[in-house]
């Protein structure tokens, strides 16, 4: 019997909602990095892009452990002198909720082309709408 090796036909994907509320930041993040690889599914392959499309709600009440919303901080550098610009967690969730998950999720993904086309796949809202009505999502309940 020969291995199965995926080809881009071969691949299935689905639309998924999670509500973001009361979960803990990096616990969630590594489950939806779990799923946009497709390392769930059995036809799984490193070499391709096979997981689902994630659509995160109520990304605004996010919860972390410690005293992470005061002492995480979250860097830009602009190239020039002096443009070292820094943001805690806690102002950055206030700001832009969003970015805190976006970036939690982007550093458990490949640090190459594949991953950056598995976090298009993620889509982040900071209340609990999203315009993605029409490709039927299902609700999606992660252990923790």
């Amino acid at each position: 019997m020969k291995t199965f090796s995926p080809t881009p036909k071969d691949i299935n994907r689905e639309w998924f909602v999670v509500d973001a509320q009361e979960k803990i930041l990096g616990r969630l993040a590594s489950q939806i990095a779990h799923r946009l690889r497709g390392k769930h599914k059995p036809e799984y392959a490193p070499h391709m892009d096979n997981g689902d499309f994630i659509v995160v709600v109520n990304c605004e009440k996010i919860k972390v452990t410690g005293a992470k919303l005061a002492h995480k901080k979250y860097y830009r550098y602009s190239g020039y002198v002096g443009g070292l610009k820094t943001a805690t967690l806690q102002n950055v969730l206030d700001k832009k909720p969003e970015l805190a998950l976006m970036h939690a999720v982007k550093g458990m993904l490949p640090k190459n082309s594949l991953g950056r086309a598995m976090l298009k796949k993620l889509k982040v809202y900071a209340g609990p709408a999203h315009p993605h009505q029409a490709q039927n999502p299902k609700s999606l309940n992660l252990p923790y």
